[in-house]
């Protein structure tokens, strides 16, 4: 049996149901073409928050008397770096907070709320509204809400999806202006944990490891203390939407032609000059290596300490590469990681991996038990050519781009 829109409206007359003409689609989709987006699922998500918050605002603005107008948070133009990543948008009405949380889904048997929108303290609402689109017919309805006490009290968390969710009947279907004013507004937000503060070595790794090109949103690819925390953090959650769309930030490729005229870029220094620096216990640990290098007739040598953070509790690393000047414009490379201030071994499982230019795996060596250091086979890179090495521990790792633009004559 088939129900069309009027009939719907008197069968659920507590919902709010609202209609939008295919123009309206058009639209939702344009604005989301332009923004931008690194996949088709973060697009497809984008759309529905698009089209459902156009849809919503015009209601609120023509259909209430609120006292000010309704807000988007944080503001339109941020919504892209959430629309990437996970569903769900926030408005402000005067002090309340409403989360939308729309799905193209027929069925309605629960409420699913992304954690992020739960766990992530600046991003909890008041309460959150269920949306319903149907795309072919043209409306949308709110088949409910739940308020934030009600998700930390009655929500079931699902640890695959990372989502709190609730059934139907758990929700209240009378969602209207007068009760959002009246019955609502003096409600307090629940309290919530404070998430870490990541360090900016850390951060960098996440940033590197979660910015690859994927299908789908990187959200559950590491643990929610860690997620959570570089979103709530608006700086990194934008530089994470740049990067997944392919917008690098300045100097990210290392030019090693310019080691060899002792030019690092200011992540990297040489090693001499770690040497040579106040660096305590650094010094101990690098010694062997410079003479090591020396024998081996490494030109120049460039280190860059690397912190995978809570996956390596917190311990450094340090990634070394070796130039060695050939003919024919190649440049011979070695690459080493040890490990750094008091530690005599490198953590067990930690991988050095060498990448082409395309991302095809070329070397790839694995610490063991009591390993000093780790070390690829020698290979050479031609001028004009790049390629990355990236270093990783568990579902943690950082990658570091280099090419050889030019050798000095």
């Amino acid at each position: 049996m088939t129900f069309v829109f009027d009939d719907l409206v008197e069968i659920y007359p507590d919902q709010l149901w609202l209609e939008f003409s295919l123009e309206d689609q058009k639209k939702a989709w344009q604005q989301t073409e332009e923004q931008g987006y690194s996949n088709q699922s973060a697009r497809w998500n984008a759309f529905l928050n698009q089209l459902c918050l156009n849809t919503f605002m015009t209601w609120l603005k023509t259909n209430s008397d609120l006292k000010s107008s309704p807000q988007i948070w944080p503001q339109m133009a941020e919504l892209p770096t959430f629309w990437e990543v996970v569903n769900g948008t926030s408005i402000l009405l005067n002090e309340t907070r409403l989360l939308l949380v729309p799905s193209d889904k027929s069925n309605l048997k629960e409420f699913s709320i992304p954690q992020e929108w739960v766990d992530i303290p600046d991003w909890v609402a008041d309460y959150y509204l269920a949306v319903q689109l149907q795309l072919e017919e043209r409306w949308m309805r709110v088949w409910g809400y739940v308020t934030s006490e009600q998700i930390c009290n009655d929500g079931n968390y699902d640890k695959q999806d990372r989502t709190y969710t609730l059934d139907r009947e758990d929700l209240i279907e009378d969602l209207n202006v007068l009760s959002v004013k009246q019955e609502l507004f003096s409600r307090k937000k629940v309290k919530i944990s404070p998430l870490p503060t990541l360090p900016p070595n850390q951060t960098e790794a996440l940033l590197a490891q979660l910015s690859q090109s994927s299908p789908y949103s990187p959200r559950l690819n590491i643990p929610f203390e860690q997620w959570g925390a570089l979103l709530a953090n608006e700086k990194n959650r934008q530089q994470l939407y740049r990067q997944r769309l392919g917008v690098t930030q300045k100097h990210s490729t290392v030019n090693l032609g310019d080691w060899l005229q002792n030019i690092f870029q200011s992540s990297w220094q040489s090693v001499d000059a770690l040497l040579t620096s106040d660096s305590g216990n650094l010094t101990f640990s690098f010694r062997q290596a410079k003479t090591a290098a020396r024998e081996r007739e490494v030109s120049v040598e460039g280190v860059k300490l690397i912190d995978l953070g809570l996956a390596l509790g917190n311990r450094t690393v340090a990634l070394l590469v070796g130039l060695i000047p050939e003919e024919k414009e190649k440049v011979g490379i070695r690459v080493q990681v040890h490990p750094t201030y008091q530690e005599t071994y490198l953590p067990p499982n930690l991988k050095l991996t060498l990448l082409s230019q395309t991302g095809a795996t070329l070397q790839e060596i694995q610490s063991r038990t009591q390993d000093n250091y780790i070390q690829l086979k020698r290979f050479k890179c031609p001028v004009g050519k790049s390629f990355s090495i990236e270093v990783s521990f568990n579902d943690v790792s950082i990658r570091e781009k280099f090419a050889i633009e030019t050798l000095a004559e």
